[in-house]
């Protein structure tokens, strides 16, 4: 075998030669890549690229999504993640169904749903422990609502018939002793359009997030009816923990893409852990300048008071799908026929390699 000479050593072998002297070639740091050349090299490997798709990027319930591409933990992990905005949690369930996209971020009872409809996907990571909405009264019929009994013959505005919250809006009602006929569920949208329904008497009450929430109430237009996004208020609006924002994929995909799922998760745990460790200050100010509306101060203010709903690790609650399950199949007679098996609803196996 022919054993390659540094160049450094040609040129002291060279200079060695023209003053009568003889060099020795010097087993020297040219002789084998440095760790920096290394560790340089390992980092122009190819980016994974991943499709994710989340149901409304700019929502406070989905900040983790747009927060780990900000902190960087998807390069650092190695990927190269596409976010795709989606308005509705149903839309996404679909196409993550449909093998469109790789990784869907929406409402955890999806899983449940397309079990039943033959169409499984699987939760691989919980981000939110409670769902983090908010039930608003319109301030034309605030002063008749006392609890959700008082729902009946109302205009309920949802972000899409199908979606988490709709799921939400109907398993309260049922809580609460009402039929799901007694309420008028209506396709409102986020934001703008949601306001828009709120304010025009499209709607009476309605499901929303922050930072819509803020606006309402700034603007009088509604306030706060049923807030779900800690503990103990969403416990007593519906009996229980209702694990919420979630990432799920098809279970071939898993399957065929483990590598690529680990380190997706490993970046959504690194966010959860500094969420847990930052102030919704320090989170604010990672977000792009548009998430937080007109008033920073507002925003930072709300998401401090829904601070509680992320999760802090990435696990799912103890009792979270059979609570789940419970609730949905209270209203929806599909759900509450199928033979769901929760185990393939979620795996936990991801979420305990990221957390070692």
């Amino acid at each position: 075998m022919r054993t390659r000479i540094p160049a450094i050593a040609v040129i002291a072998s060279l200079v060695a030669a023209a003053c009568g002297g003889a060099a020795t070639p010097s087993a020297g740091p040219s002789a084998a890549p440095s760790a920096a050349q290394a560790t340089t090299a390992a980092t122009k490997a190819p980016l994974a690229k991943v499709k994710i798709m989340v149901g409304g990027l700019n929502k406070q319930i989905y900040l983790p999504n747009m927060l780990t591409k900000q902190l960087g933990f998807f390069a650092d992990e190695g990927l190269d993640a596409d976010m795709l905005d989606e308005p509705s949690g149903v839309d996404t369930e679909n196409e993550v169904a449909a093998g469109h996209v790789d990784i869907g971020s929406g409402s955890y009872d999806h899983t449940i749903d397309l079990q039943a409809a033959g169409k499984p996907i699987t939760c691989v990571a919980v981000l939110l422990r409670e769902p983090g909405e908010f039930i608003m009264y319109s301030t034309r019929v605030a002063d008749k609502i006392k609890s959700p009994k008082d729902w009946k013959g109302l205009k309920a505005g949802v972000t899409s018939l199908g979606s988490g919250t709709h799921t939400l809006m109907r398993a309260i009602a049922v809580h609460n002793g009402l039929q799901v006929s007694d309420v008028t569920y209506v396709k409102a949208g986020a934001g703008d359009t949601f306001i828009a329904g709120m304010k025009n008497g499209q709607i009476d009450i309605g499901i929303t997030t922050q930072p819509t929430v803020l606006r309402l109430v700034s603007q009088k237009i509604a306030v706060l009816g049923v807030d779900l996004s800690k503990p103990d208020t969403t416990q007593a609006a519906m009996g229980g923990d209702y694990p919420f924002i979630a990432l799920w994929a098809r279970p071939d995909y898993i399957a065929a893409h483990k590598d690529v799922v680990q380190k997706v998760v490993n970046a959504y745990v690194k966010t959860l852990k500094w969420i847990a460790s930052h102030k919704a200050e320090d989170v604010t100010a990672k977000l792009p300048a548009d998430y937080s509306s007109a008033n920073k101060d507002e925003y930072i203010q709300a998401l401090k008071d829904s601070y509680q709903m992320f999760t802090p690790d990435g696990k799912m609650p103890v009792g979270g799908p059979q609570f789940v399950l419970k609730t949905v199949s209270s209203f929806n007679d599909k759900i509450a026929t199928a033979n769901i098996d929760l185990a393939k609803t979620y795996d936990p196996t991801f979420v305990e390699t990221a957390n070692k």
